[in-house]
């Protein structure tokens, strides 16, 4: 019996796309002729693939168990151009890195924007999803490097620490308590007792580390609220929904431009990693060694907002507003 990789390749796309006339437009292929690939690929395997009896197409048993095989066949296939164009070098190619939201937001912009400078025949894409949709990416091989917040705890990933950041409150700028970011005290985590605290998304390593730190200031029965993602975090602080423990790279603008203040509680949130990330039996190939390579020479977050350096431009240090803050 012979497996036809193309075949496979097309009933990969209606599983994918859960139908058939979906994968014929992903493929530029007519209806009739991807529904033909298809039934010959059953009709060489001897059992049914697709199971078509309801609106959407989806795979069988059988058609999971050979999807789950024909991920890893063409992961291997993109692994191989991968090492082949290892010994050609650098030259053109794609560039896909994957970042929990407030890297992806705030620090790889900017680091994507010097890396195209060095390499102008590279495409550069981001994925950008909270920790848990970028660990899921990167343990089926969509992703190959990632740069998150925190360390991620599968096995079959390998972390490295790149840089570090701290979450800090954040609160409306008529806020009572915001008169002690510019009095030098410190206010005590009792004094918060009464507020609302707005959290990240559930599978969000922001969200994990929020919830210590208000556990670690004696807050665990304070009022709560769930929010999607910084930006929304940051409108909802400002229109007075409530405060919010959030990167302090994610409101250096906001607070330079006074829309948002930082209360300084003591004691300060202890500062989190930020994390290179990859599959330990995954081949790199060309453009990403060179992207991991220019983020370990990254020395602190570039400002946001600011444009691109060049390659070999010094980085810049932590943001003003938070010196003195997280000591």
């Amino acid at each position: 019996m012979e497996l036809n990789l193309h075949r496979l390749w097309i009933f990969m796309q209606v599983v994918e796309h859960q139908g058939f006339s979906a994968a014929a437009r992903e493929l530029y292929m007519s209806q009739p002729s991807v529904s033909n690939q298809v039934r010959r690929l059953e009709q060489s395997l001897h059992v049914p693939l697709i199971d078509r009896s309801g609106v959407r197409a989806t795979p069988t048993a059988e058609g999971e168990v050979l999807a789950a095989y024909g991920k890893r066949v063409f992961l291997l296939a993109e692994e191989a151009v991968a090492a082949v164009r290892q010994v050609s070098g650098l030259v053109t190619g794609r560039l896909l890195v994957g970042g929990s939201t407030t890297v992806g937001t705030y620090l790889l912009p900017s680091l994507l924007a010097r890396y195209r400078a060095a390499h102008p025949g590279i495409e550069c894409d981001i994925y950008v999803g909270n920790n848990e949709a970028v660990q899921e990416r990167l343990l089926s091989g969509e992703i190959g490097v990632a740069v998150v917040a925190g360390n991620p705890h599968a096995t079959q990933l390998v972390a490295e620490t790149i840089l570090d950041e701290r979450l800090v409150l954040v609160a409306p700028p008529a806020h009572p308590l915001a008169a002690h970011g510019t009095g030098g005290g410190g206010i005590a985590p009792e004094a918060l007792a009464g507020e609302r605290f707005l959290l990240r998304e559930p599978g969000s390593q922001t969200r994990e580390l929020q919830e210590k730190v208000l556990t670690d200031w004696g807050l665990d029965g304070a009022a709560r609220g769930d929010v999607w993602g910084p930006e929304a975090v940051k409108q909802c602080v400002s229109a007075g929904l409530g405060l919010a423990l959030i990167s302090e790279h994610a409101v250096d603008v906001d607070v330079r431009a006074g829309t948002l203040a930082v209360l300084p509680v003591r004691p300060a949130p202890r500062a989190r990693p930020i994390s290179l990330v990859r599959r330990r039996d995954r081949l790199l190939s060309p453009a990403e060694s060179a992207f991991t390579a220019l983020l370990r020479s990254q020395r602190g977050w570039p400002p946001h907002g600011q444009a691109a350096r060049g390659p070999l431009e010094a980085p810049a240090a932590v943001p003003a507003a938070w010196r003195g803050l997280a000591e």
